[in-house]
């Protein structure tokens, strides 16, 4: 047998990061549900056993695929919210660096972990309660950051921080819903200004 003909018969080989880069952005452009394995082995230009080798099942490729994409964003994010300035100009610029990452142009809209598994069938239960979780962390990381300012007397001692972080969680999640439907960044930041007129602790410009 040629050397030609060993090459041909072997299965493609998959570059990791580049495959979890492409199922991420399916995922997050068609949701779990509307993404199959037809169509994430023919963007990544593999056969099905090739994607189960390197990946395993579409849940555990979603799973995958989530970790990459929060991965990206999380660094920057958490240094933003984390930062030593006063907390309402940290959660300020933290909430507009998500409106600014759900309406880029060169990438689907939104926010994968808010959009991707919202309605499902119950067979995919499992991979909802997975994106849930996320989001529930998500919150949990707000809590936490508003507990220390109390701490901290930034907000006042009796601040409802766990009501409070969802609050703002739910800005978040509904800032994805409105970039999915076509809202701009500009309108993103305008309704975040509204909601930071609730802030209930020290403002600053």
């Amino acid at each position: 047998m040629s050397e030609a003909t060993r090459k041909r018969g072997r299965p493609r080989m998959l570059d990791r990061e580049a495959g979890l880069e492409v199922a991420a952005r399916l995922f997050w452009e068609r949701g779990y549900e509307g993404t199959s394995i037809s169509d994430l082995t023919q963007a990544m230009g593999i056969t099905p056993p090739s994607l189960y080798a390197t990946f395993g099942s579409k849940e555990e490729l979603f799973g995958l695929a989530l970790d990459y994409s929060i991965a990206r964003e999380n660094g920057r994010r958490s240094e933003i919210l984390q930062a030593k300035t006063p907390l309402y100009q940290a959660l300020k610029a933290y909430l507009y660096d998500i409106a600014e990452g759900h309406t880029q142009p060169d990438k689907p809209r939104g926010c994968i972990v808010s959009t991707a598994v919202l309605q499902h069938s119950e067979e995919n239960a499992s991979v909802a309660r997975t994106t849930a979780s996320l989001r529930e962390a998500s919150m949990q990381i707000l809590k936490a950051r508003f507990d220390r300012a109390v701490d901290e007397g930034e907000l006042p001692e009796k601040t409802d921080t766990d009501t409070l972080a969802r609050f703002y969680g739910a800005i978040i999640q509904g800032m994805s819903a409105q970039a999915c439907d076509g809202a701009c960044t500009v309108r993103l930041k305008a309704l975040i200004d509204v909601a930071l007129t609730a802030w209930p602790g020290e403002r600053s410009p």
